[in-house]
């Protein structure tokens, strides 16, 4: 289970580290068409600087999710951007759901549950 949890903690953070280090270099593919939803949606992000934010969080968040011991730090701050995607895609695009976005959600999801000893202090609260 290690094993597997460090193998899917690589991929995942290395999904995102590289997402947002090609937005950074310019390689992305091009977005959607600007008269469509998706693009006004995106144009709409573009000029403020909200997307270079959300690509700095997916650089550092991939890159602690890849360290076992930064782990779970880094799924706090991936965990939203994750949210974000699906609903996205889920509400603008209304379904246009790929592979890549399974593997998203299927490994935050193994992650958490991986690390979820880490995360109960969140959940099951006593006031001591």
């Amino acid at each position: 289970m290690k094993i597997a949890t460090h193998i899917v903690a690589t991929l995942f953070g290395l999904m995102f580290l590289a997402g947002g280090l090609f937005f950074f270099f310019g390689t992305l593919p091009p977005g959607p068409p600007e008269d469509s939803l998706p693009g006004k949606f995106m144009a709409a992000f573009g000029p403020t600087g909200y997307m270079a934010f959300v690509k700095v969080c997916e650089i550092i968040g991939g890159a602690l999710v890849i360290v076992p011991k930064t782990r779970n730090l880094g799924l706090l701050i991936l965990g939203p951007i994750v949210i974000n995607i699906l609903c996205f895609h889920g509400f603008v695009i209304k379904g246009g759901f790929g592979p890549a976005h399974g593997f998203i959600t299927v490994a935050a999801l193994f992650l958490l549950w991986a690390e979820r000893k880490a995360f109960a202090g969140l959940v099951n609260r006593t006031d001591a």
